[in-house]
């Protein structure tokens, strides 16, 4: 679902909500497509860092390095928000009032089932064109695209 200003989207994966962080969060390099890039080299790995205040970054063949996002809360196994660094333009914003914010909750969904629940708010504080961030990570090849691969590596976990 998307309105105005913010895009929901949501999965129900097969475990806990302690496995489905844990996947989430430890795997998030095997989740983000490497086509969704903004160094000028092939990236090699992202890396997520498990804490407030950390960060999430794309390593590049080259060495450069891309933080695009910071981690404002990790309460596992319930959810972690982390900042959405990039802008209409699609390339780095620098300025933390410009930024989006991105809940993923992890509840319960029965005995062996956990509903992803991933909130991608505040998208007007990127500014004129912020729409086109909206229908970015709204669009098939955005979020909905992330948490297929994160369905897939939960079920095969």
């Amino acid at each position: 679902m998307t309105n105005e200003n913010v895009v929901r989207r949501e999965a129900v994966v097969s475990g806990t909500p302690e496995r489905a962080f844990a996947v989430f969060t430890e795997r998030f390099d095997a989740i983000k497509p490497r086509e969704h890039n903004l160094l000028g080299a092939p990236i090699v790995e992202t890396v997520l860092e498990p804490h407030a205040g950390g960060r999430i970054v794309d390593r590049a063949e080259d060495g450069s390095e891309c933080a695009w996002a910071r981690i404002l809360d990790y309460d596992p196994p319930s959810r972690i928000v982390f900042t959405w660094d990039i802008g209409p333009t699609w390339q780095l914003e620098q300025d933390p009032d410009h930024a989006s914010e991105v809940e993923i909750r992890f509840v319960a969904d029965g005995p062996d089932r956990t509903r992803v629940e991933l909130e991608h708010r505040h998208l007007d504080r990127h500014g004129p064109g912020w729409e086109s961030v909206r229908d970015g990570v709204a669009d098939e090849q955005g979020w909905p695209v992330y948490l297929a691969r994160y369905a897939e590596l939960v079920e095969a976990a």
